[in-house]
C-alpha cells in the first residue's frame, strides 16, 4: 500500500472508535493504508481490533464527567480549557504527522484540531446540532465554526426520512458541506439461538459508566434471568467469569460482540449513536438509561421511546419492573444501504 489515510477517532466513550472501524476496514480493502491516532481506551480498543496497523498516540481531550447529571454542563464548561489546550496540542502534533510522512487524506471523528490545509480533511459526526438546552444555539455555532474547518463532513445516518439521528444530523439550516452515508456499523446480522435473556453492554466516560454498572449489576443479582455482562473496560487481558446467574466480561471484541449481541434477547445499553446504530443494523429489542445530563443521549432515547421503538428511563428510575411494557415497543430495525467507500473515498484524490 502506498497511499495512507490517518483515521483519527475522539476517545470519549467507545462509539467514536467503534463507529470507524468499517471505514477502516474499507480503506485497507481498496488498497488504502489506514493509519490510526486516537489516545486512551479508544486507542487500545482500536489497537486489539487491527494490531497490525501503525498507531499514533494523540493528546487527551480528559473529559470527566460529574456524578450528577444535573451539573454536566457546568463540568464541560470547567473542561473547556483542557479540551481547547488538545485541540491545540493536537493540530501542532498533525502538523508534525503529516511532515514526517506521506498522507493523502485525513478523516476525524469529532477530534478538532486534526487536519490539515494541504490534504483533504474529513470530520465525521451525527451532530451538526448539538443539544445543549438554552444554549444549544451557542454550542452548535461553535462545533460548525470548527467543523467548517475541514473540507467536508461525514454524517452517518440517511439523508431523509426515516432516520436515525433526528434533529442531530438534520438541521434545518446548514451551510457545511455535507455527505450523508448511511448509517454505520462493524456487526452483521445473523439468526443464532438465543443464548442470553439480557444483555448489559456498559460504555462511556467515568464516573458515570461504573455508577450504571453498580445499579444493574445490584438488581440482577436478584432475577433468574440468564444475563451477560460487557463492561466496556480495555484492559490488557480479556477476563471472563460466572456469578450465579450472569456471565460477566471485562470486555469484548470484534466477532466475539457480534456472536453475544446476536445471541441476547435484550440489550441494556446507553443510548449513545454508535450502539444505536448497531442495534439497528442487528434489528435487536433494546431498553435505553442515557448517561445523565448528555443531551445528546437523552433526545435520542426519547425519540425512539416516543415513536415506540425502544423504552427508556433515567439512570435514577432504573428498576426491573421498567422492563414489562417491552412488548409494546417494535425494537430497532435496519436500514439496508450500501456505501460506495470507492467513491467516497474518491474524495482524498480530489485535492
Amino acid at each position: 500500500m502506498d497511499k495512507k489515510v490517518l483515521v483519527a477517532p475522539l476517545n470519549w466513550g467507545l462509539g467514536h472508535a467503534t463507529r470507524c472501524i468499517p471505514i477502516i476496514n474499507a480503506l485497507i480493502h481498496e488498497g488504502i493504508e489506514p493509519v490510526i491516532a486516537s489516545d486512551g481506551v479508544a486507542l487500545s480498543l482500536l489497537k486489539k481490533e487491527f494490531p497490525e496497523l501503525q498507531t499514533k498516540e494523540l493528546p487527551s481531550y480528559n473529559i470527566e464527567y460529574s456524578k450528577k447529571g444535573s451539573n454536566f454542563k457546568f463540568k464541560m464548561l470547567l473542561n473547556s480549557p483542557k479540551i481547547a489546550h488538545a485541540i491545540s496540542a493536537e493540530r501542532k502534533m498533525i502538523k508534525k504527522i503529516i511532515e514526517e510522512d506521506n498522507f493523502c487524506g485525513i478523516i476525524s471523528d469529532n477530534r478538532m484540531g486534526v487536519r490539515h490545509k494541504s490534504i483533504p480533511s474529513v470530520f465525521i459526526t451525527h451532530q451538526l446540532t448539538v443539544l445543549s438546552g438554552k444554549t444549544t444555539s451557542f454550542s452548535t455555532k461553535i462545533h460548525n465554526k470548527y467543523i467548517k474547518k475541514f473540507d467536508v463532513c461525514w454524517v452517518p445516518d440517511m439523508a431523509d426520512d426515516p432516520n436515525l439521528s433526528g434533529e442531530l444530523g438534520h438541521p434545518k439550516k446548514s451551510n457545511i458541506p455535507v455527505t450523508y452515508l448511511g448509517p454505520l456499523s462493524r456487526f452483521e446480522y445473523q439468526i443464532v439461538p438465543k443464548k442470553y435473556d439480557i444483555m448489559v453492554l456498559l460504555s462511556g466516560p467515568e464516573p458515570q459508566r461504573t455508577l450504571l454498572e453498580q445499579k444493574l449489576f445490584q438488581e440482577f443479582e436478584q432475577s433468574d434471568k440468564k444475563i451477560v455482562f460487557v463492561r466496556g473496560l480495555i484492559q490488557e487481558t480479556q477476563e471472563t467469569y460466572v456469578k450465579n446467574n450472569i456471565t460477566i466480561h471485562n470486555y469484548l471484541t470484534g466477532k466475539n460482540l457480534e456472536d453475544t449481541i446476536n445471541s441476547s434477547n435484550l440489550i441494556i445499553s446507553r443510548s449513545g449513536y454508535t450502539t444505536v446504530m448497531d442495534l439497528a443494523k442487528l434489528k435487536k429489542k433494546a431498553f435505553f438509561i442515557p448517561t445523565p445530563g448528555q443531551f445528546e443521549q437523552e433526545y435520542l432515547a426519547e425519540r425512539l421511546t416516543l415513536n415506540k421503538l425502544v423504552p427508556s428511563c433515567n439512570q435514577s428510575e432504573f428498576t426491573l419492573t421498567k422492563l414489562r411494557d417491552l412488548n409494546a415497543y417494535r425494537g430497532l430495525s435496519s436500514f439496508s444501504t450500501d456505501i460506495d467507500y470507492r467513491e467516497l473515498f474518491h474524495f482524498f484524490q480530489s485535492k
